[in-house]
């Protein structure tokens, strides 16, 4: 299987190539076949029309015996062709009329009457010169009565009449080979336009993902038989679409459920006093908490459409998110500090969103980074946003899979679940921004998101 051509549209072509090959030789071969028989039917035809003319100068003298009278033209050119063309004539008695040879007239005396339909024969090494011969002897009505007429020519006479139909055919083949190249062409054509459908398909199903299971297959203009195979990808991608609406339904659900007795257990803790055990309940629980907003906003982002069409401000939406979180690093023992544009950065896009994908960086940064140290966030004019650390930093082959849902490198200990890097990921998706992780000096990371501006 390997060795075959995989695609259709190369299998289709060479193999009408092969067959526009194959059908020209056989016609050109036909061809060929027909002007050979169309040759030797003319040279037939033309003894035949000779021994008519032979029988019409068939007279009957005074005497009542026939005799032949031809014009002074027509016997002088037989008398020429004398050693190209013989003939004989013989009456309804057998006896002989006349003949262009002694020799001829001796041995057609020897033969039987001749019948209505043509016979032919060949005569080998005859008269003087000793040549070939191939002729007809019919019996033919005449003014003398039944003739038996026998017409001879020199084997291969007729080569200017295959002469002519041979240069006639090879005149006609110099145009099949336009023939075909102009037939192999439209049948290319016409290939790439049936299978046109089929790469629409194609395309649409590469267009498929986890965030697009509602697209679904073409099925207008397909070819027949391949449209049991679109239809069987489409009911195939129905199911999907209906086991990840399940799915998503049931995280949903999960999380929802879990926030009540999460918020009464959080409520409950602050009427406590103030302990060591109470402490680490409380960071368990809020941990809880941070665990059940991150699937809650992961099955938003899988569930709805984020409308991101809005013109917002990002640097207002930094300020916000720091603003909102600056108490969490001064309790972690770390700082938050905004530097760059300091005035309005319009961009197009959702500010839930946006703010939710900076407020997953600001929390990855500090969870990262030493105490004592500082998360910086940079916004710049054309629309991109920057959070640093100085934590270890991320190694190169683990940058690609850590925008994975749930996925933490080894070795790492973290309190996090693997979820918020992917939500980041999923949100710049959805804006059609584009995220970069780099190296910081002396140490930690970069992550820069350019949003589109408005």
């Amino acid at each position: 299987m390997s060795r075959r051509i995989k695609s259709l549209q190369l299998r289709l072509t060479i193999e009408l190539a092969a067959l526009f090959l194959v059908a020209s030789c056989l016609a050109v071969g036909g061809l060929i076949y027909s002007a050979s028989l169309a040759a030797g039917s003319l040279a037939d035809r033309e003894l035949g029309l000779r021994a008519e003319d032979l029988a019409r100068h068939v007279l009957v003298d005074k005497g009542g015996k026939a005799r032949l009278e031809l014009p002074p033209d027509l016997r002088q050119a037989y008398d020429t062709a004398a050693q190209q063309s013989v003939f004989a004539i013989r009456d309804k008695d057998g006896v002989l009329v006349e003949a262009s040879t002694p020799e001829l007239g001796a041995m057609v005396a020897r033969w039987p009457a001749a019948d209505t339909e043509p016979s032919y024969f060949q005569l080998s090494r005859f008269g003087p010169s000793g040549r070939d011969y191939s002729g007809i002897i019919v019996q033919l009505d005449s003014s003398a009565g039944p003739l038996s007429v026998l017409v001879a020519q020199v084997a291969g006479g007729d080569q200017l009449v295959h002469s002519i139909l041979r240069e006639f055919v090879f005149d006609i083949a110099w145009y099949v080979p336009p023939f075909v190249a102009v037939a192999l062409l439209l049948a290319t054509y016409s290939v790439r336009r049936s299978l046109r459908p089929l790469r629409t398909a194609s395309g649409q199903a590469s267009a498929i993902g986890p965030g697009s299971i509602s697209i679904r297959l073409p099925e207008a203009d397909v070819p027949t038989e391949a449209l049991p195979l679109v239809v069987a990808v489409n009911h195939a991608l129905d199911r999907l679409e209906q086991g990840f609406a399940i799915q998503r339904r049931f995280t949903a659900n999960a999380a929802h459920e879990l926030r009540t007795p999460l918020t009464i257990i959080t409520a409950r803790l602050d009427s406590l006093k103030r302990n060591g055990e109470l402490s680490a309940l409380r960071e368990e629980v809020a941990r809880m908490n941070r665990l059940v907003e991150q699937l809650l906003c992961v099955a938003r982002l899988d569930s709805v459409a984020l409308d991101v069409s809005s013109r917002v401000d990002l640097h207002e939406i930094a300020e916000e998110v720091i603003g909102s979180m600056a108490h969490l690093a001064l309790a972690a023992g770390r700082t938050i500090a905004l530097i760059g544009a300091e005035h309005p950065v319009p961009i197009t896009g959702n500010a839930a969103a946006i703010g939710d994908a900076l407020r997953n960086l600001v929390e990855n940064a500090l969870a990262h980074t030493v105490p004592g140290s500082e998360v910086i966030v940079e916004v710049f004019r054309d629309g991109t946003v920057s959070v640093s650390d100085s934590g270890p930093g991320i190694p190169v082959q683990d940058r690609q899979r850590i925008f994975d849902r749930f996925w933490r490198g080894k070795g790492v200990r973290t309190e996090g679940a693997g979820l918020g890097l992917a939500i980041v990921m999923e949100i710049v998706r959805a804006h059609g921004a584009s995220i970069a992780v780099s190296d910081r000096a002396p140490g930690g990371v970069r992550f820069d998101i350019r949003f589109r501006p408005a």
